[in-house]
């Protein structure tokens, strides 16, 4: 049996009992004494795995319904929602979405979402623009066993212009056991089909070949995944996963947990589909610093890589606690060689320009879902004028307008970074009243930026959702906001009733005639004791200058 990793190696018959054996009778893993002690640090997609209502609903629904086609959909005017996943029976939640669209053909996407019946991810495909889709399961399996993991999700997809791929990247971990892994698959067929099952390319494990065994003191969280799509650059189709290395004590409390970076050239060097061969490299873009605080020095999430027009490996992230939600500021760097080395690190925020959620649970006023600010602040590059664009929860006004969505940008790769001004904004210009949170971000080929986030402003008691869509020209110095969802819905009645998760980000991808806003929305939940919540788009074609 091979390992698949950093390194392809060779795991003996014996070796292979000694793990499972291990796995099998192991003690409850740190990660979920953390969760279970600690108020923040590792985030809310993992967290929600702990939730017993999530295991007695996962217990009763184990099969999907037939319909690969939605045929959910509400009509408004202009706008056009539609169901993105087809239901189990019965529906289970589905949230955190991400997507991408293919270089070649901007009509052809792949997203995804965490799904709760599986324990993994849900992986959509459209061919039209958005206007059907159809649904795959995934569930990633260990790399050293073979064993599905019992909880996973995070999602996130990317294309390569070199390989003509996607490539779509998530969690492994279990309730009761000590594996932590991340995963990448592929498609050459525009999604069509996928890596096989056991196949996968794993850029970063906690098992260690030097003890024989998973390493419990390590658990990884909150990959991202991206690719260099610049011909001209030394390093075109190297493949960058960043992700969160948390340390954890033996207590649960994380004394460390700083951003990592994993790449490689070639993800299948034998291009026969099976990338257990693929070699990865991986550097520490933060230190591991306990530090003497006591809340972990180095404590990072959020970690948003892009690759710039030179080939540059841009990352942004936030310096949030290990064991609590609090984040202190936003910082960016910036690797010239491929991931190899990072720069001197820069900060993004200004001093009174912004502030994170003070809640060390992350909750808003009215709502009961956990809404961190960390995991749902995208980082994008445009060539247009290339220039590097932020785009982050922002509470520093909460007291007056609530939490509202602020833009940073950068003109000079990184190393200063504008005001931050108002995304989510009334017609006059002003910040948007009550709540606005996970924004999410892209460019369009001709430069122009647009966004998509949740917004409260409709809402006279601070609670119901809607999703709105901001469009600004290439400076990104005005925005225009319209909404974009046919209903409204409440994220107090999803999520089985007990922790109302609706996951830490949205997703979005815009082409050329073609965007593609995907959110989570429970407009059609029951409420307890399921908490269905689903995902969902509004098509849009040549809707945009």
């Amino acid at each position: 049996m091979k390992r698949m990793g950093l390194v392809a190696t060779a795991i003996g018959t014996a070796a292979f009992l000694a793990v499972a054996a291990t796995s099998a009778t192991a003690a409850t893993p740190r990660w979920v004494r953390h969760v279970n002690r600690y108020s923040g640090g590792i985030s809310n997609g993992v967290r929600a795995y702990t939730d017993p209502g999530l295991q007695r609903a996962q217990s009763a629904a184990k099969f999907r319904s037939p319909s690969v086609a939605p045929e959910a959909s509400a009509s408004s005017g202009s706008l056009q929602n539609r169901q993105v996943n087809s239901d189990s029976n019965p529906p289970l939640p589905q949230n955190e979405t991400q997507i991408a669209h293919s270089f070649y053909n901007d009509k052809v996407a792949i997203g995804g979402a965490n799904d709760y019946i599986n324990g993994g991810s849900q992986i959509y495909r459209t061919t039209n623009g958005g206007q059907s889709w159809s649904t795959q399961d995934r569930s990633s399996a260990t790399a050293e066993t073979g064993d599905f993991c019992g909880g996973g999700g995070d999602p996130a997809v990317t294309y390569s212009r070199r390989d003509h791929a996607f490539y779509f990247a998530q969690l492994c971990f279990f309730r009761a056991f000590l594996p932590s892994e991340v995963e990448v698959i592929q498609s050459t067929d525009n999604g069509k089909t996928w890596t096989g099952s056991r196949t996968g390319a794993y850029p970063i494990s906690n098992f260690s070949p030097k003890l024989g065994d998973f390493n419990p003191a390590l658990f990884y969280d909150k990959e991202q995944i991206t690719v260099d799509n610049n011909p001209s650059s030394p390093h075109y189709g190297r493949i960058y996963v960043t992700y969160i290395k948390f340390h954890i004590q033996p207590s649960g409390f994380s004394d460390y947990c700083p951003v990592q970076v994993a790449y490689t050239d070639n993800i299948d060097p034998n291009g026969d589909g099976d990338l257990t061969d693929s070699v990865w490299h991986r550097t520490g873009v933060v230190p591991n610093d306990p530090g003497g605080n006591g809340k972990g020095a180095s404590a990072n999430q959020g970690a948003q890589p892009v690759v710039d027009n030179q080939g540059g490996l841009d990352i942004s992230y936030m310096t949030e606690e290990c064991n609590t939600s609090i984040d202190h500021g936003i910082f960016f760097k910036r690797s010239t060689n491929g991931g190899q080395t990072f720069g001197p690190t820069r900060k993004i925020n200004k001093p009174g320009q912004w502030a994170d959620n003070p809640d060390p649970d992350d909750l808003l006023p009215g709502k009961k879902a956990r809404i961190a600010s960390s995991t749902s602040a995208p980082l994008v590059f445009n060539p247009a004028d290339n220039s590097l664009n932020y785009i982050v929860q922002n509470n520093i006004n909460r007291t007056k307008t609530g939490a509202d969505i602020s833009f940073a940008k950068s003109t000079n790769y990184g190393t200063t970074w504008s005001n931050m001004h108002y995304v989510a904004v009334t017609g006059s210009g002003k910040p948007a009243p009550n709540d606005q949170f996970f924004p999410w971000m892209d460019v369009a080929p001709n430069g122009t930026l647009h966004a998509i986030w949740f917004d409260n402003r409709n809402a006279p008691k601070n609670v119901r959702i809607e999703t709105f869509q901001g469009n600004a020209g290439v400076g990104g110095g005005t925005w225009h906001n319209r909404n974009i969802s046919t209903e409204s819905w409440n994220p107090n009645s999803s999520f089985f009733g007990s922790g109302s998760f609706i996951g830490d980000y949205n997703g979005f991808a815009a082409g050329d005639g073609v965007m593609y806003p995907l959110w989570t929305d429970g407009r059609d939940t029951p409420g307890a004791p399921l908490g269905e919540t689903d995902v969902w788009t509004n098509v849009e074609l040549n809707t945009f200058p």
